[in-house]
C-alpha cells in the first residue's frame, strides 16, 4: 500500500495507537516444603495452606504474582530449604523452624520441649515480646513470617508406647531438634536425627524405634502403617512446634508495595484455616491409627510434668547458655502464660 506524506504524518501523529512495549509478564514465585503434595481441598493440611495462599494472592494481585509449589523436598532437600530463603535462591517455605538450628541457633526455640504446651499459648507469641523479638531476628537473617503456625505432636513407635520419661530407655527414637533429643537422651533414650520425611524407611529399617512428630506428619506419612503404638497428644504434649510459612525477606522487599501487602493480608488470613487443621488432627489420629489396629495412649499430666522437669534441667539449660540471644528469648516465652 502507497504511504503518502498526509498517511505517515497521521500515523506519527497517533502513537497511542501503536504498541511501545511488550505487556508485563507475571513474576512466578516457588513454594517449597517436605510434606506430601494434594490439592486445595484435600490431603496434608500444610500442602493445602499453600495452596490456598498462592490462589488467593494471584486472584488479588490480578495475576501479578502466580506460584509453583513443590511438594516432598522435590525442589530440594528438606534442611537446606531455610539457608535457600536467607541467598534469595528460594522464595517460600512452610518450614519446621526448629530444622534451622545448626545454622541459627535461636530458632530452636521453635520446638522447646515442655515451653508451649497449649495452641493458644503458642498463637498468643505473635503479638507478644517473644513474637516480636523472633520475628526480628528472622528478619535480620533474610527471613521473613508470613503465616504463624503451630501443630502438637505426639509419638509413634513400632516397640512399646512412649508415655512417661523411663519408657524411652534403650529406645532408638527421633526428636526433631537439639533440644528435644537433650531431653529424650536424658530420659535414656538414644538418639537419631531424620526430618519427618524420613522416619516412616528408618522405622521400617530398624534404625528407628519410635519418633516424636506432629499429627498431621504421623497421618501424612503413613506411621500407622508401621507403628505399634501411639501416643497422642490431644490433651497436652511436651511437643509443640512453630512451623510457618516463610518467605525470603530479599525477594519479599523486591515486590511492588500492592504486591507485598497482598502477600501480608494473605498470609495472616491462612492462620484461622492453620490452627483448627492442626486441631483436627489431633482428633483425627486416634481414629486412623486406632482403626490400623495401633494402640492409642495419651500423655498423663503426671508424666508430662516429668517431661518438664526433665526438659529444664536439660534442653532449657543448654538453649540459654548458647548465647545472650537465646537466653533472651527463653525469658520471653516464659513470660507467655499457658491458656
Amino acid at each position: 500500500m502507497l504511504i503518502t506524506r498526509r498517511r505517515a504524518a497521521a500515523l506519527l501523529a497517533a502513537p497511542a495507537l501503536l504498541p511501545l512495549r511488550p505487556a508485563r509478564a507475571a513474576t512466578v514465585l516457588k513454594i517449597s516444603h517436605q510434606f506430601p503434595g494434594g490439592t486445595a481441598e484435600q490431603g496434608d493440611f500444610r500442602d493445602r495452606l499453600v495452596r490456598r495462599f498462592a490462589a488467593e494472592v494471584t486472584k488479588r494481585t490480578n495475576g501479578a504474582l502466580s506460584f509453583e509449589i513443590y511438594p516432598g523436598s522435590s525442589l530440594m532437600k528438606t534442611v537446606a530449604q531455610f539457608s535457600a530463603l536467607r541467598k534469595g535462591a528460594l522464595d517460600l517455605s512452610l518450614y519446621p523452624l526448629a530444622y534451622a538450628g545448626g545454622e541459627v541457633p535461636e530458632v530452636n526455640i521453635g520446638l522447646m520441649p515442655g515451653l508451649v504446651s497449649t495452641y493458644a499459648q503458642g498463637m498468643a507469641w505473635k503479638k507478644a515480646e517473644i513474637g516480636k523479638e523472633l520475628t526480628a531476628l528472622l528478619e535480620k537473617r533474610g527471613i521473613k513470617i508470613l503465616t504463624w503456625i503451630w501443630q502438637s505432636g505426639g509419638v509413634a513407635s513400632r516397640a512399646g508406647a512412649v508415655v512417661a520419661p523411663a519408657d524411652v530407655a534403650g529406645m532408638k527414637i527421633r526428636g526433631g531438634s537439639r533440644e528435644m533429643d537433650l531431653m529424650l537422651k536424658e530420659a535414656g533414650g538414644i538418639i537419631s536425627s531424620v526430618p519427618s520425611n524420613e522416619i516412616y524407611a528408618a522405622m521400617q529399617t530398624g534404625s528407628l524405634d519410635s519418633a516424636v512428630t506432629s499429627s498431621t506428619s504421623l497421618i501424612s506419612f503413613r506411621l500407622q502403617e508401621i507403628s505399634k503404638n501411639v501416643t497422642s497428644g490431644i490433651n497436652g504434649s511436651f511437643w509443640f512446634m512453630f512451623e510457618p510459612l516463610l518467605m525470603s525477606k530479599s525477594v519479599f522487599d523486591a515486590l511492588p508495595a500492592d504486591q507485598r501487602a497482598a502477600i501480608e493480608a494473605v498470609g495472616t488470613e491462612m492462620e484461622p484455616f492453620a490452627l483448627e487443621s492442626a486441631k483436627a488432627d489431633d482428633i483425627e489420629l486416634a481414629k486412623i491409627f486406632g482403626a490400623a489396629g495401633v494402640t492409642v495412649k495419651e500423655f498423663t499430666p503426671e508424666a508430662l510434668a516429668k517431661w518438664t522437669e526433665i526438659a529444664r534441667n536439660t534442653a532449657w539449660k543448654d538453649f540459654a547458655a548458647r548465647n545472650a540471644a537465646t537466653a533472651a528469648l527463653l525469658k520471653l516465652a516464659e513470660q507467655v502464660p499457658a491458656a
